[in-house]
């Protein structure tokens, strides 16, 4: 087993939960790390929008490979890359971006069904676990129901065992954060559950005692990053001050992140 590997998933502890930053550029990566990140996770959404592309498999593979090689190359703990549904039309095409990630040296990916048949997505997964072991690569099955307005729990149970039989390590449900429904995920799903939090959503330690085991802040940052862009400009412009910028990192604490 890689170390990386290793390492992300014994930190994977229902009640005692993984956070995850995730990060869209070497630059973001640092600075998740130097505040204490153990893991740092991608955004595919940070990432596709850092280089002029949409969310939603719009990147190519190339540019989403070489962005997660970046990451990589920034930071010193383990990595785990948001590769979408995999930047491939079918299995063998998953199972090159996959082979691609853990060159790139990714310790972990999230794969997502985005609410496809579940043959499918079993298929892409399965494909997935052929190109890289267990002991190198840590699959996290995103299943997207609740994401997109499909309040199924038993079917997303259904999947998620259908998941975890195909060869996924972890089970991943954004848009789930009423607390009773989180409590029956944990009960029902037999692997380590991945939530998605935003403002109001419940804290880390009420995720913790609902037996969560990793937490993830999704495109949150990066969007919060962008909306400061945005009120800075648009102060400087019109009332010509720059309150926006106050809290910002000091230039040369920033700098030193990057420095040998």
């Amino acid at each position: 087993m890689t170390q990386q590997a290793a390492l992300l998933r014994s930190l994977h502890v229902p009640g005692s939960p993984l956070v995850l930053p995730n990060a869209w550029d070497a630059a973001s990566a640092r600075v998740a790390e130097a505040a204490g990140a153990p893991v740092v996770a991608t955004t595919s959404a940070g990432v596709a929008w850092s280089l002029g592309a949409p969310d939603g498999d719009a990147l190519d593979r190339d540019a989403a490979v070489a962005a997660v090689r970046r990451v990589v190359a920034a930071v010193s703990v383990p990595v785990t890359a948001d590769i979408e549904s995999g930047f491939g039309d079918d299995p063998a095409g998953v199972a090159e971006t996959i082979r691609g990630v853990v060159a790139a040296g990714a310790a972990g990916v999230n794969l997502e069904d985005s609410v496809r048949p579940v043959g499918e997505m079993v298929a892409r997964l399965v494909a997935a676990r052929e190109a890289a072991p267990r002991e190198d690569l840590f699959i996290n099955a995103r299943i997207d129901n609740y994401l997109r307005g499909k309040a199924d729990l038993a079917d997303t149970v259904a999947r998620a065992e259908a998941y975890l039989e195909a060869g996924a390590d972890g089970i991943f449900v954004p848009g789930a954060v009423d607390p009773e429904l989180i409590g029956e995920l944990v009960a029902k799903i037999s692997a380590p559950l991945n939530i998605l939090v935003w403002p109001g959503a419940p804290t880390v330690a009420e995720l913790a005692a609902l037996g969560v085991a990793r937490v993830s802040l999704g495109s949150g940052v990066a969007q919060a990053a962008y909306a400061l862009m945005r009120k800075a400009v648009q102060e400087a412009l019109t009332s010509g001050t720059y309150t926006s910028i106050t809290d910002a990192i000091e230039y040369g604490d920033l700098n030193k992140l990057f420095q040998a």
